[in-house]
C-alpha cells in the first residue's frame, strides 16, 4: 500500500511540475484543453481532429486591462485644447544703436523694427458656452489668440478676463462649435499618492498624456505666484503643457497644469499644478465681472524668525509680524502698528505671512472683520474695515 501511494504522488509531483513548464514555456498549448485554460469566451465546436475552432478571443481580452487609464485619458483629452499666441514686439536691429556716435553717421536706418512672435500653451473647454480655462501667462501680451481642437478645428478666440496673481485666465470661442467639454473633480479630497494624468501640447508636438501621482498637496512659498496653493505631481509637464489639465484617474479635471522646476527646461518630475477649487472660483468671479476682487488692508509684512521671537518675547514663529503700515489705508485707520503681530484673522489663526496675505485676501471688501494682534505683551482685538486689493503694476 505504501509503495502504490508513493507511486501515485510521484506521478502527480511530475504531472503538476511538466503543467508549470508548459504553462510558462508554451501556454498557447493549453488553449486546445479548455479544461485546463479556464475556458474560451464565445462559441467554438471540435474540430475532426477533437481539437477546438476558435470563432472569438481568448477570455479575458475584452475587457478593460489592469493598471490602464486609457478610459480616463478618453474622457479627458476632447476637452483639452491647443492655445497658439502671437504679439508684435520691437526689435533692434544693430547691437551699436545706442551708441551716439554710430547714431550720427548713420542716422536711424538700423533703428527698431516690428516683428511677430508666438506661443503656445493649453486649455480646457469648461463650458457649453465656449469658454476656456488656461494660464495667464500663456496669453500675457498676445494680440492674437488661436485655439485648436483635439480633433484639428482651429477658432479664433478672446481674453474674457484674467487674473495675474493666481496665474489664471479665461478665454471664449463662439459657443456654435460644441466642443466637448471637461468634468470638475474634488481637489479637496486629493491625497498624496493619487494617480493622475497631464494633458496638454508639449513643444507643440501634439496632445500628449503623461502619468504620475499627486506628490504633495498645498506647495507655497515658490516664487511663482502671488497665491499660490499648488499640487505638487511627478507626472511629466514641460514647456506647452501651461493651462491643461490634470486629471484624476477617472477623467475628472482636479487642477490646471502651470509651471516645472526644472534646470534645462525639461520635465525633471516635478511640477505644479493649480488646484480646481481656487480655478474655479477665480473663473466664477472673471466670467461674472472680467476680475477678480479681493480683501486689502495696506500692510507690509515679515516672516518671523527666531531672533524676532527672541526680540518680542514670542512664543513661537506663528503669526505675521507687521513691518509697515500704509496711511490712510483700512489697517491705519484701524489702528494697526508697525510691530504689531498678526495672529488671527476672522477667527482663523495667521501661520505665516503667506497665509495671512491668503486669508485677508478671501475677505468681501466693504465688510468688516475681526483681527488679533500681539502688541507688547498683551492681545489686541481690532476690527477692521475690509478695503479692495489694487490691481499688480504690468511689469
Amino acid at each position: 500500500m505504501r509503495r502504490l501511494w508513493l507511486t501515485f504522488a510521484q506521478t502527480v509531483t511530475i504531472c503538476v511540475a511538466m503543467l508549470f513548464v508548459v504553462k510558462t514555456l508554451k501556454p498557447e498549448w493549453l488553449l486546445y484543453l479548455p479544461s485546463l485554460s479556464g475556458g474560451l469566451s464565445g462559441s467554438h465546436i471540435a474540430s475532426p481532429a477533437g481539437r477546438p475552432v476558435i470563432f472569438d478571443t481568448p477570455a479575458g481580452n475584452d475587457t478593460p486591462r489592469s493598471g490602464s487609464y486609457a478610459e480616463a485619458a478618453k474622457r479627458a483629452v476632447p476637452a483639452v485644447v491647443h492655445i497658439f499666441t502671437s504679439q508684435e514686439a520691437k526689435v533692434s536691429r544693430h547691437p551699436f544703436l545706442n551708441d551716439p556716435v554710430f547714431r550720427h553717421f548713420f542716422g536711424d536706418r538700423f533703428g527698431e523694427e516690428t516683428q511677430r512672435r508666438s506661443g503656445l500653451g493649453s486649455g480646457v473647454v469648461v463650458s457649453p458656452e465656449g469658454l476656456i480655462l488656461t494660464n495667464y501667462h500663456v496669453i500675457e501680451g498676445a494680440d492674437e489668440i488661436e485655439v485648436s481642437s483635439n480633433d484639428g478645428r482651429k477658432f479664433k478666440a478672446r481674453v474674457v478676463g484674467s487674473d495675474p496673481e493666481s496665474d489664471l485666465a479665461v478665454l471664449r470661442i463662439p459657443a456654435d462649435h460644441q466642443l466637448p467639454v471637461i468634468t470638475f473633480g474634488n481637489s479637496e479630497t486629493l491625497r498624496v499618492g493619487d494617480v493622475v494624468l497631464a494633458i496638454g501640447n508639449p513643444f507643440g508636438v501634439g496632445q500628449t498624456v503623461t502619468s504620475g501621482i499627486v506628490s504633495a498637496l498645498g506647495r507655497s512659498h515658490l516664487g511663482i505666484n502671488t497665491f499660490e496653493n499648488f499640487i505638487q505631481t511627478d507626472a511629466a509637464i514641460n514647456p506647452g503643457n501651461s493651462g491643461g489639465a490634470l486629471v484624476d484617474s477617472n477623467g475628472n479635471m482636479i487642477g490646471i497644469n502651470t509651471a516645472i522646476y526644472s534646470q534645462s527646461g525639461g520635465s525633471m518630475g516635478i511640477g505644479f499644478a493649480i488646484p480646481v477649487s481656487l480655478a474655479k472660483s477665480v473663473m466664477g468671479q472673471i466670467v461674472k465681472g472680467g476680475s477678480v476682487t479681493r480683501g486689502w488692508i495696506g500692510v507690509e509684512v515679515q516672516e518671523i524668525t527666531p531672533d524676532l521671537v527672541e526680540s518680542f518675547k514670542l512664543k513661537s514663529t506663528q503669526g505675521a509680524l507687521i513691518a509697515g503700515v500704509m496711511k490712510n489705508s483700512p489697517a491705519d485707520k484701524a489702528g494697526i502698528r508697525p510691530g504689531d503681530v498678526l495672529l488671527s484673522v476672522a477667527g482663523k489663526p495667521v501661520k505665516d505671512a503667506k497665509v495671512m496675505l491668503d486669508l485677508i485676501a478671501a475677505l468681501e471688501p466693504g465688510k468688516t472683520a475681526r483681527f488679533e494682534l500681539k502688541r507688547d505683551s498683551r492681545t489686541l482685538p481690532l476690527d477692521v474695515l475690509i478695503g479692495k486689493r489694487p490691481k499688480p503694476p504690468r511689469e
